[in-house]
């Protein structure tokens, strides 16, 4: 047999217990949840941004991050949304490296998905204690749902996972925004096609139950750019290409049509300090057709409190162990810039 089970690990309904979420920070998910909401069916005419660090391995300062996110979100309130970035789940483009705080709550140490979910929900919840903000994760597991369905008010479906169709049809259960990013190949059919799953009810097999769900109007696109058949990296945030997809969304049975940009991944072609111009380029984009302003509804910017990246075991306070972000200096000018832009 090739599987080897190495332990039993409790429901969501037992982490839930043991690590609840309290009424006032229920209060604020309910608020923030709604506002996020009212975004994307077009009533609020703020602009979302989520941001944070490629992928949350250290709570200390994770939780000094959002801090400072939540100080900037005082000053510029009135135009943005921020979304604090707290990704603890990491697909790998060959399955090696850091996976993430759920399957490796210490980055040096093993594997302990048990542990891992007690750091994940633990960060979690003190981040939105801390600082006010409801987070955005990556569904890499969907199984995992449960964990986090009281704590996240963004989730993110990743290029690798929007093609399956479990990862849709769990989707269409979330009642927050699912964000479905294009694959790496680029095809714009395949992620808007994903999208429409999402929004429509399904009727599946999930956790050992049969279950029903009722469809989340709340699905939208991420365009991230894309991979080429040479390996290469290509864009999609660009003016014509946003055009494009609002066309394509006009000939869909989909409803509040939307858009995130990822500006980094290959957007950026992993040069990550590209995020700046990228997101400056969208605004414009934004600013110059009524049609592309109404499509999109945010960025995502990868940014942590020390520029760059580091290697597992350095130790460097703040940066990132998986791919490289933009410094916190950088990312609280370019959020003035922004709100200033939207």
């Amino acid at each position: 047999m090739s599987f080897k089970y190495i332990q039993q690990l409790p429901t969501p309904d037992e982490i839930i217990r043991e690590f609840p979420l309290a009424p006032e920070l229920a209060a604020i998910k309910r608020q923030r949840d709604q506002e996020i909401s009212d975004v994307f069916t077009g009533k609020n005419d703020k602009f979302i941004v989520i941001v944070g660090p490629c992928s949350a391995d250290n709570e200390d300062s994770v939780c000094d991050y959002v801090t400072r996110l939540a100080e900037m979100n005082d000053k510029v309130k009135d135009r943005l949304i921020l979304i604090p970035r707290i990704y603890t789940n990491k697909p790998r483009t060959t399955g090696e490296g850091y996976k993430g705080i759920t399957s490796q709550p210490d980055p040096e140490g093993k594997t302990d998905f048990h542990a891992g979910l007690i750091a994940m929900r633990h960060m979690q919840i003190h981040a939105i204690e801390v600082s006010g903000l409801t987070a955005a994760d990556e569904m890499l597991y969907p199984d995992n749902w449960g964990y986090v369905s009281d704590i996240l008010s963004y989730v993110a479906i990743g290029a690798r996972s929007v093609e399956d169709q479990q990862h849709r049809m769990t989707a269409s259960g979330f009642d927050v925004p699912a964000g479905m990013k294009n694959p790496t190949s680029g095809n714009l059919t395949v992620m808007l096609n994903s999208v429409y799953a999402a929004q429509h009810p399904h009727s599946f097999v999930y956790r050992g139950y049969e279950v029903q769900t009722n469809g989340n109007p709340l699905a939208h696109c991420v365009l991230r750019g894309a991979t080429n058949m040479h390996g290469r990296n290509t864009a999609n945030y660009h003016y014509e290409d946003l055009d494009l997809l609002a066309s394509l969304y006009e000939a869909r049975d989909i409803i509040n049509p939307s858009v995130i940009v990822d500006a980094n991944h290959s957007n950026s072609n992993k040069l990550f300090r590209e995020q700046i111009r990228i997101v400056k380029e969208v605004l414009h984009s934004r600013n110059h057709s009524s049609k592309i302003h109404s499509l999109v509804k945010g960025v995502m910017i990868e940014s942590y409190i020390e520029e760059g990246c580091q290697k597992i075991g350095e130790g460097i306070y703040g940066k990132s162990i998986t791919d490289p972000c933009l410094s916190w200096n950088d990312t609280e000018k370019l959020l003035y810039e922004i709100a200033d832009l939207s």
